[in-house]
């Protein structure tokens, strides 16, 4: 390690870089994940630290036409350089010899397919915040990229992990209902991509892949609404989704034949430390917690539910 960047982290009070540490850079510096991340990765005194890993590099990006990236690009490339010693980088390219895994956080899914086309470059392993893209056509040009640079890669809400999925889980449940905020962001063609990606990830963590179609009945306006999407599954199972607009919380209940669980309410329905705990040990092992094959299937499920919106309701087939 460079001598005057140890005695940065030493005035911030941070344990310097270990040779041992696994070297992370950031792409995206626009969502409150960022902070939260690095604060568990790089402060040794958080009780939710995870040694062994540190956030050493960040490209900042950011979308100027979506208010909640440009109000807090700035903001949060400020605090993870100024509190934990992250280094701000020119480019995405300006990562490489700096780190050994990459986290890519736009908050703007349509910058993920450029964002990841640069960084799979790298030859990292690389986690791509939900969604993992705004497109069914651009999330599966990231799954070829990687697949022809040998980089591994997966993406996943923090949802899927966490205390409520776990809570609702019986094993021989025939349906799933699950209900979350699906607040909408203009510029993302695939409306669910932007919150709802969150309960339809959920759903798929409870009822696995295997959907064939999808109905979506789509009621309110996209400012203050619900709409609940219904998918088949190819075995007869059914899972539903509701999205509520403006906002709402999360809810989750399995249905069985001897036994009908609601997830619980008392716990908190997403960790980031449980997932970035997915996450690193992914890094290390370059095996993903969710198969990529899920993970464009839930994409494809979004892309279904809003060709039946544009449909009036009628079922679609998942492409």
């Amino acid at each position: 390690m460079r001598p005057k960047l140890t005695v940065f982290l030493l005035i911030l009070g941070l344990a310097p870089l270990r040779a041992a540490d696994l070297r992370i850079g950031i792409i995206g510096t626009d969502t409150s994940h960022v902070t939260a991340f690095t604060r568990v990765l790089n402060d040794p005194g958080n009780p939710d630290h995870i040694p062994g890993f540190r956030v050493v590099a960040a490209y900042k990006g950011g979308s100027m036409d979506i208010p909640s990236s440009r109000s807090r690009v700035e903001e949060y490339a400020t605090e993870i350089h100024d509190k934990w010693g992250v280094e701000i980088v020119p480019s995405i390219a300006a990562m490489a010899g700096r780190v050994d895994a990459i986290l890519l956080e736009s908050v703007d899914g349509r910058t993920h397919l450029d964002q990841a086309r640069q960084a799979l470059a790298l030859h990292k392993p690389l986690f791509i915040d939900k969604p993992l893209a705004s497109t069914l056509a651009d999330a599966r040009e990231i799954a070829k990229l990687a697949a022809a640079a040998k980089a591994p890669w997966f993406s996943a809400s923090s949802l899927r992990f966490g205390d409520l999925v776990a809570s609702a889980r019986i094993p021989d449940a025939t349906g799933i209902t699950v209900w979350g905020p699906g607040p909408v962001e203009e510029h993302h063609a695939l409306d669910l991509s932007w919150y709802g990606v969150h309960p339809v990830e959920m759903l798929y963590a409870l009822m696995g892949p295997g959907c064939e179609s999808v109905t979506r009945t789509a009621g309110g306006t996209d400012a203050a609404g619900t709409d609940v999407i219904t998918g088949r599954w190819k075995d007869g199972r059914v899972g539903s989704v509701r999205v509520i607009r403006p906002n709402s919380g999360y809810g989750a209940v399995s249905f069985g034949a001897k036994e009908i669980r609601q997830g619980r309410t008392d716990v908190a329905p997403f960790s980031y430390v449980l997932l970035l705990k997915q996450i690193v040990k992914f890094f290390e092992t370059g095996v993903p917690p969710v198969a990529n094959s899920e993970t464009l299937e839930t994409i494809s499920f979004m892309d279904a539910a809003q060709r039946s919106k544009q449909s009036g309701g009628q079922p679609q087939t998942l492409r």
